[in-house]
């Protein structure tokens, strides 16, 4: 793979350069942090005037990466569809990083008719220095990247585009916002990146760590899922929108693709339930595709698939009732 450095693309050994010595996976820093905001004010970080208008903003995703997925549902609950467009890349990586196929209007960058998001990057800031990862929110009026962290892209689009949004709920509301927050630290250490700390593990100890804390969380999630419809009690909430990309892609990703195969997902009968429902609200179904999430882990990786072969199972049903009223 690779990275930018000084604006130069330049290879890398990526799994080593995200490991300790230890072994254990440590995730890159997001490159561009600035915020949209209602009047163009200055976000948590960054700088300033990225206001929220219909059309001026750009979201390229890849359909296979859970991170990009937060951002891709955050923008159908909150019927973002018309006010801000989106582009995919292919759901799969080569020695370019991620990249576009121009051919195919699914996967084109009709933004900037770039070959590799790499070079969309580079468009931003000619200097800069980072890995290049999916999502990132693109300004047509500066021509820049705005954000490329999922976390604050979904806030954005929670709040800042209120105003040209069919949908006004706020799925980060003020008196549930610590409980949020508990939820997502939780989610994110041993859940959303627990899965790649096992996956990435480069030592047995960091493995078992690793795996272990996502046995337990899933074991938290079921007891909670048995008294509670969501992970706010009744009202859903940005705690499951973080949660249900990396439910939805466990069984068919990362039980066999990142060895994390103590218990299937669908072993779990409230919380496979509990995604059953996220699954079956409208329009998150059309942020999903079970076959890409499983070719997209099971890509041709020289730690964890050399050969690429992609297995044929399992075969889950998402649109099965799930029995949650």
């Amino acid at each position: 793979m690779g990275m930018l450095v000084d604006g130069r693309w330049t290879a890398e050994d990526e799994v080593k350069a995200k490991t300790d010595k230890s072994g254990r996976f440590n995730r890159a820093q997001s490159v561009f942090r600035s915020w949209v905001s209602t009047d163009g004010a200055a976000g948590p970080s960054g700088e300033g005037g990225f206001a929220a208008a219909p059309g001026r903003y750009h979201l390229y995703i890849a359909m296979n990466c859970p991170w990009a997925h937060r951002t891709a549902l955050m923008r159908k609950l909150k019927k973002l569809d018309d006010v801000i467009t989106l582009d995919h890349v292919l759901p799969r990586r080569d020695d370019r990083g991620w990249i576009f196929d121009n051919s195919d209007d699914g996967y084109r960058d009709t933004e900037l008719g770039k070959d590799a998001l790499h070079e969309v990057y580079i468009a931003a800031d000619p200097g800069v220095t980072g890995r290049v990862t999916v999502p990132v929110l693109w300004d047509r009026e500066r021509e820049t990247i705005v954000n490329n962290e999922s976390v604050e892209i979904i806030r954005m689009f929670n709040g800042a585009f209120d105003a040209f949004s069919n949908n006004d709920t706020d799925f980060y509301p003020e008196d549930l916002a610590d409980e949020i927050d508990r939820w997502n630290e939780l989610t994110y250490n041993t859940l959303n990146n627990g899965v790649y700390r096992s996956g990435f593990a480069q030592s047995q100890a960091a493995y078992d760590e690793a795996v272990v804390q996502v046995f337990e969380t899933l074991d938290k999630l079921e007891a909670h899922l048995a008294d509670n419809r969501y992970l706010c009690g009744e009202r859903f909430t940005e705690a499951d929108i973080r949660a249900f990309p990396t439910l939805i892609r466990f069984d068919v990703a990362y039980f066999g693709a990142f060895k994390c195969n103590l218990r299937r997902l669908m072993d779990y009968p409230h919380v496979w339930a509990y995604t059953r429902e996220i699954y079956q609200m409208p329009g998150v179904a059309e942020t999903c595709d079970l076959d890409i999430f499983k070719r997209g882990y099971y890509s041709p990786s020289p730690q964890r698939n050399p050969l690429g072969i992609v297995p044929l199972g399992p075969i889950i049903d998402p649109m099965e009732p799930h029995g949650r009223g």
